[in-house]
């Protein structure tokens, strides 16, 4: 016999997902209506199924849903809602394999597959959901390459030749700060030395040919 615990507080869906569960007698549900109520089901069903609107629920934040997650290890959760952000969900996806995600609005037939998932100890995510975590993920990509203003001039002022002592006197800044930055350019273009930052500074167009040496 396997527990259900159904954690929406929207009562149509909860309705729907009642019926679609108990089609199978050896199905046991149960209903929490808060945070507080999900824990008591859990501690005396500790490897019981959770179907979570999280966006309707009492938690904070996800890192309270990680938590509760984690200290009862042996439970899948299955999210279903009408809206989870981005960040929302990788972190929670890329945290544990006991999360499926399914949208409200998507077919029933997901919500079937998650379910015909988490019977096999496996997890399932939403076709919606696997593209928005790839969008993010290659948002985040893009941006992380994009150099700030700072960090585009001393790209420069490496090219010029300068020393990182240089650039931090000129700067009034920390030569603890400007390798920094170093760094972080280096990871961002995906360089390793000071005469690949000259080949990027000239294909910038930040400097002259005449204004560096090599």
């Amino acid at each position: 016999m396997r527990n259900y615990i159904l954690a929406d507080n929207q009562e149509l869906t909860r309705f729907a997902l009642e019926s679609l569960l108990r089609q199978d007698a050896d199905h046991s549900v149960y209903k929490a209506f808060d945070k507080a109520g999900l824990v008591a089901l859990l501690k005396e069903h500790e490897s019981a199924v959770v179907l979570l609107d999280y966006t309707l629920f009492d938690f904070a934040d996800e890192e309270q849903l990680l938590i509760i997650a984690e200290r009862f290890s042996l439970s899948q959760w299955i999210l279903i809602s009408d809206e989870l952000t981005p960040q929302f969900l990788r972190r929670v996806v890329y945290s544990s394999h006991q999360f499926s995600v399914v949208f409200k609005d998507g077919p029933l037939s997901e919500v079937r597959e998650a379910l015909n998932a988490v019977e096999r100890h496996s997890r399932y995510l939403s076709q919606r959901a696997l593209e928005t975590i790839i969008i993010q993920q290659q948002e985040e990509e893009k941006s992380d390459k994009i150099l700030t203003t700072t960090e585009m001039e001393i790209v420069k002022a490496i090219a010029q030749g300068k020393t990182t002592k240089e650039i931090a006197a000129e700067r009034f800044s920390s030569i603890h700060t400007v390798t920094t930055h170093r760094k972080n350019i280096f990871r961002k273009l995906g360089i390793n030395t000071a005469h690949e930052a000259v080949k990027y500074a000239l294909r910038a167009g930040l400097i002259d040919p005449s204004e560096f040496y090599i």
